[in-house]
Formats: C-alpha cells, structure tokens, sequence
C-alpha cells in the first residue's frame, strides 16, 4: 500500500491537516456519515517496499473494479456525506484509467487526493491528472538517499521521486511528501528535512511504520531504538518550528512506543470506509487479518447498506463489546480501545485491549518485543538483512 498516514497522522504539536477527520464521535451521538472514503484502486505496485501494509494474499488485476463500478461507488458515497476520496493502492497510477477515475470523483463533488509513489508518470500525465480534478498529491519517499530507497523498495527509482517532485511545483495543487521512517533510515532525518526545505511542500508526514503487512513480516528490522526514536523527535520538534509558517510538519509515532494507543481511523467504522480493489468494503486497511469477520462487497450492496448495517462495521462501535480496562475506562470515548488488527495480531483476542495502552493487561507482549529489540540491537545493525520484499499479484 502506497503509504497512508492522514488516518494516523498527529502533529508534534496542533493538529494535522487532515485533523477534522479523526476528531472522535461521542459515544451517545447516533451514527454519522464517514468522511473519508480509501480507494484502494489497484494491488499492483512497481515497488516492492518491505514495510507495505497491503495483506500478504493480493488481490488479482482481474478482480479489480472496473471504471463504471468505481464511478458507482464514488457517486453513493458523495450521497452517504463523504467529502474526501484518497487514491491508494498498491499504485493507484498502474491504472490505466486513473485519469478517468479522478474526474469522476471530482464529478461526484468529492475531495481527491492521490497517495502514491510517483510511478509511473510522465510530466503530461501529470498535467492530465490536474485538469481531470486532482486536489492533492502525497508523494512518498523510502529515504533521502538512493541505496536506502532502493534497498527498502527493491527498486531504482528514488531519482525518478525527485522529477516527479519537481514537475509538481508547475501546478496549484496541495502537495504533501511522506517519508516512512524506520530504523533503516531513521538517520538521514536532517537530509531528508533538506528535501523538504528545498521543495517547500504544503505538508510533510514523517510516518513510523505500522506493522500490518509487510511492516508485520519484517518488523524485527525495522523497528527503531528508544534512542533513535528519541533523537527523531527531538530534530523534528526543532523542524516544526523552524518551518512554521512554510510547510506543515506531522509525525506518526511507533505505536509500540506509546503511552495509550490511537483511536485508529478515528474509531471502528465511525469516521472511513476502505474499499479493497476488488470492491470488498473493509472498516480499515487491515481489517482482513481479523477471522471469523465477513465483509461485504460493493458489488452486491449499496456503500450506504453496508455502512449502516453491516456486521463487520457494527462489531465494534459503541462500548458493548468492549472488555475491561477499556469498559471503565475515562479514555473509552478518545480511543476507542484502540486498534482492533493490532489488538488480534499481538494476543489473539481482537477484542483486546491494543497492547500498546500502558493498562493493557497484555502490555508485556510489546514491552518484550522492545525488550529483545534493544538486546539484539547490535547484532541486527550488523548483519547481512534477508528483507521479505512485497510481491505483485498474479
């Protein structure tokens, strides 16, 4: 998944730009329209990024929604009250059609933002995709430096970011650059600011890895150090206040670092809906890990049935399901009880307290990961490192 960080994104201090979609609902307010709608358009990615978020099992080109589907689904959802549509992928430009799928959203009178890697696209198509309604564009970076980006994406293509940057100073559209920071890369912040200063972008994401996916698989080398994590936020802390005024600094901590864990996409179908390429409707991008859950697809029901009404998105809203401490809990209404994915995939109950919430019964399982983190710290930053690089599906 290109990386999508506005759902998860909270600045070193006020708040990010995409901000208004994660405010929580109370818990005695009735359902309300979701906001944002995640197209996932396509699984297909020309990069191979080892820290990829999209599940292990891809979803094929010959099971994507067509053109005519996507335009479907973009009218309905305008209808239920969304106002923003996020391009994502995979790579959302390895549609053939993603000149035609931007002037439908913007036909249906949504918000659309591109989050993509840059690749492929030439100065034309670019300009094409301006004309067609694109409002913004967040272009993702695996680090300031060519071998480290081509090592984490498997790839050559860190120079071709760099036009792609340059080409987008030529149009009036918001651009937002991401770097996805791990312990691989975590030392080139300053050069990384340097990009940053030099393109004046709108916004910057510094987004830690969120181990789903990929991120999951490879999570024993990417993780930073208490240490790293430290000097991280102190040479942004200083960036956002040197650019103040200029470009708009945000930062996504390690979740494994937290004191309390975020209120994940703004609470369990309360504030987004992503749509798999296949036209599968998921409450967030890793809810499919979750077993014994069925999500219902577009193909054969209305995005306002499914919101609604169905079972995967009812299953944790509200506090029923909750378990203590989360139950009596002061934070119940702020965070929701946390990520349910990251909850199922570090005990095994996806009703579980997030483990990263300091009053989570099951904190040790993180405090011991981060435990053997700094015990092996050496020998991994030594050692050749066998990356489980992501595939591309059939």
């Amino acid at each position: 998944m290109t990386c999508l960080t506005i759902w998860r994104g909270c600045m070193i201090s006020g708040r990010s730009i995409f901000s208004f979609l994660l405010a929580p609902l109370a818990m005695t307010e009735t359902l309300e329209s979701p906001l944002a709608l995640v197209a996932e358009l396509t699984h297909r990615c020309p990069l191979h990024c080892v820290y990829c978020s999209n599940p292990l099992e891809l979803t094929s080109r010959a099971t994507e929604l067509s053109t005519e589907e996507w335009s479907r689904v973009f009218h309905e959802a305008s209808e239920l009250g969304v106002l923003q549509a996020d391009f994502t992928g995979g790579e959302p430009l390895a549609r053939t059609d993603i000149i035609e799928l931007v002037h439908s959203a913007r036909a249906a009178k949504l918000y659309v933002s591109l989050i993509s890697s840059g690749l492929p696209l030439d100065e034309g198509k670019l300009g094409r995709l301006v004309l067609a309604g694109l409002d913004h564009f967040q272009l993702s970076f695996q680090g300031a430096r060519a071998e480290t980006a081509n090592e984490i994406s498997g790839t050559n293509t860190h120079l071709a970011k760099l036009r792609v940057l340059d080409w987008l100073k030529q149009h009036r559209i918001a651009v937002t650059l991401n770097f996805v920071i791990h312990r691989k890369n975590i030392h080139e912040l300053e050069e990384m600011l340097l990009i940053v200063e030099e393109h004046a972008p709108g916004c910057v994401e510094f987004a830690s890895v969120q181990y789903y996916g990929y991120g999951l698989a490879n999570r024993e080398k990417l993780l930073p150090t208490r240490a790293q994590l430290d000097r991280c936020v102190k040479i942004l802390t200083e960036a956002e206040q040197r650019l103040r005024g200029k470009t708009r600094v945000v930062f996504v901590v390690p979740d494994y670092y937290a004191r309390y864990p975020k209120p994940c996409v703004g609470g369990w179908g309360r504030k987004l809906m992503l749509i798999s390429p296949d036209g599968v409707v998921l409450p967030c991008h890793a809810a499919s890990v979750i077993p014994r859950m069925r999500f219902e697809n577009v193909k054969k029901r209305s995005l306002r049935g499914i919101w609604e009404d169905s079972d995967s998105f009812r299953a944790f809203r509200g506090q029923q399901w909750m378990e203590e401490p989360c139950k009596s809990c002061d934070r119940r209404e702020v965070d929701f009880g946390g990520c349910r994915c990251q909850a199922f995939l570090l005990t095994g109950d996806r009703a579980a307290t997030d483990p990263v919430c300091s009053l989570a019964p099951a904190r040790g399982n993180v405090d011991r990961i981060l435990r053997e983190l700094e015990e092996t710290k050496n020998r991994v930053a030594t050692d050749s490192i066998g990356w489980v690089y992501r595939k591309n599906p059939a």
